[in-house]
């Protein structure tokens, strides 16, 4: 499937437009459409209710070492700036980024594609270099290879297109291009190299400043004070307000670890170069989970939900090889983490083999309640560490509170580990997307066999769960398909279309997802009968008029 159709349909049926687009559009946010806000919420309200409404408390689920409590959280989105430095985020949360001097852009250093290049002995010129004083050597250094690169969809094509044209060669002479190594990011060649280096939109050498720190997340002013004194941030992820909330969830609800708690919430992140549609945006939507348990069998949790949270994907459509849950390997790991996997998708956008993170689940152990109780962690110790000034006081020192917790059964006090399965709701309607678009053949209303696309959801999370036709517009027809439309629509998500052939109108509804589609016929008038049309089977069964809800509530929800 090409990206370009996707987004295209996505746009053309209503499921998400660029932000502020009459007046440019705005990089890295969007908006979703009717049937895009249908489809996101459909699955954050399938992951709550798997994950938190309808959890059974009582008894011991598949997998799981015991049974467990499931509770949830809705918290700010600007909270306490000290929050912020005590997580790490507000010295640790950065990106590497580099400037180009010629196009006044800024890439993420680890996102640049690129690739050593020569041309059958052709020399290079260098950017000019200061002798002495205001003396500079005018020509510059001369190379014989020069490292290319791109950030473009297709970075590939796109380095030996910008190779191509720095030699000043004609398709026909792309022969006379030499390649040394494969393709790899800018943050694998030494910063020395940057003279040799065509920056992904400058015409000339050597315009990359030196790599340096870009915290990521968005500042902002609370009240009329200017300066450090008002300062405050978007939050960039969902699950401090879970962790500084933990002990007063567990005092007022009286819930036992191991308990989880859920939040669904917008974040935010200053992306130096958003990109791949919804991919990776500046302001998402995270499901996230902080399961708090026993030191002693944090490691049985974090298998469970490593292996439930996949499990829950695949129930969602997710299925076959184009979802993959991969472990980190050692040097990937945080330094307080003991074990991390991500459920990866391969996304189209991305070239072939490769995935692109839908879900972490990560092994946290006491990282987080520590550095809420103790202080901010020093990024050159570990463990954590309560950093003293020269006075002998501490720095940027925790809470204080006491956010251990004690069994009152056992009368045991520890501070619970934590695992955490944190998805990504923008991310994960993305991967719907692309699993569900369906380009296939069948007849239509002459018999000829043309191009059909539908839009493959699965019945929970699709937008629309039915729509309901009269066969013409007369005898009767319409009356009792407005009254099946509106009986539908108490229950879910239901569409009455009246216009043009019933076949097209059959298209119409596989385009945008619709798993059943109702038509009411001249025989329904005689036997209180009505065809159900399957968009996946094309099977058309007639069913009575008066099961036809139940019908569609038993399909949508599966009992």
């Amino acid at each position: 499937m090409e990206m370009e159709k996707l987004v295209s349909l996505c746009r053309r049926r209503g499921f998400l437009f660029q932000s502020s687009e009459i007046y440019g559009g705005l990089n890295g946010f969007w908006d979703y459409g009717p049937l895009g806000v249908e489809l996101k919420r459909n699955l954050k309200d399938a992951w709550w209710r798997d994950m938190v409404s309808a959890h059974d408390d009582l008894d011991t689920l598949a997998g799981a070492p015991s049974p467990y409590e499931m509770v949830g959280l809705d918290c700010t989105i600007i909270m306490h700036p000290q929050v912020w430095k005590n997580s790490g985020h507000h010295d640790l949360f950065v990106d590497e980024m580099v400037d180009c001097r010629e196009s006044k852009k800024r890439y993420r250093y680890d996102q640049v594609l690129g690739r050593w290049a020569s041309c059958d002995g052709k020399k290079s010129q260098g950017p000019p270099k200061q002798l002495s004083g205001p003396t500079f050597d005018v020509k510059g250094a001369e190379y014989d290879k020069i490292f290319v690169t791109s950030i473009g969809e297709e970075p590939e094509s796109e380095i030996e297109r910008r190779a191509m044209k720095h030699f000043k060669l004609r398709a026909k002479d792309a022969d006379k291009l030499s390649w040394d190594g494969p393709a790899v990011t800018l943050d694998k060649i030494n910063v020395a190299d940057f003279d040799k280096t065509l920056g992904p939109d400058a015409t000339g050498l050597g315009t990359l400043t030196e790599p340096r720190d870009f915290n990521l997340m968005f500042p902002t002013t609370i009240g009329a004070l200017a300066g450090e004194e008002g300062r405050a941030f978007l939050r960039p992820e969902t699950a401090q307000g879970i962790f500084v909330n933990f002990k007063n969830v567990i005092d007022s609800t009286r819930v036992r670890v191991p308990v989880g708690i859920a939040q669904v919430g917008k974040s935010f992140r200053n992306e130096i170069t958003p990109r791949n549609f919804t991919f990776r945006s500046r302001e998402f939507e995270q499901m996230e989970i902080e399961f708090f348990c026993h030191p002693d069998e944090s490691r049985k949790w974090y298998e469970y939900w490593r292996n439930r949270r996949m499990a829950w994907w695949q129930e969602m459509g997710l299925a076959g090889d184009r979802l993959i849950l991969r472990d980190h390997h050692a040097d990937e790991l945080s330094h307080y983490s003991t074990g991390t996997a991500d459920i990866e998708y391969a996304f189209p956008f991305l070239p072939e083999g490769e995935y692109g993170e839908l879900e972490g689940i990560a092994h946290r152990g006491d990282f987080d309640l520590r550095s809420h109780m103790e202080g901010k962690l020093d990024p050159n110790s570990c463990p954590l560490t309560v950093q003293l000034g020269e006075d002998g006081k501490p720095l940027h020192r925790g809470s204080g509170k006491d956010l251990t917790y004690r069994d009152e059964v056992t009368n045991e006090r520890f501070t619970p580990h934590v695992i955490e399965p944190s998805a990504g709701a923008d991310r994960g309607a993305l991967a719907i997307l692309c699993e569900a678009y369906t380009e296939d053949t069948a007849p239509d209303d002459k018999g000829k066999e043309q191009t059909r696309l539908s839009m493959k959801f699965h019945p929970r999370i699709a937008p629309i769960k039915a729509a309901v036709f009269p066969l013409v517009k007369k005898d009767g027809m319409p009356e009792v398909a407005k009254d099946l439309y509106r009986a539908l629509k108490k229950k879910f998500p239901a569409f009455y279309d009246e216009k043009g052939a019933v076949g097209r109108r059959y298209r119409r509804q596989d385009e945008v997802g619709t798993p059943y589609c109702i038509t009411v016929d001249g025989q329904t008038l005689d036997d209180k009968t009505v065809t159900l049309r399957d968009r996946d089977s094309l099977e058309q069964v007639r069913i009575r008029l008066d099961d036809a809800v139940e019908e569609i509530e038993r399909r949508v929800t599966g009992d």
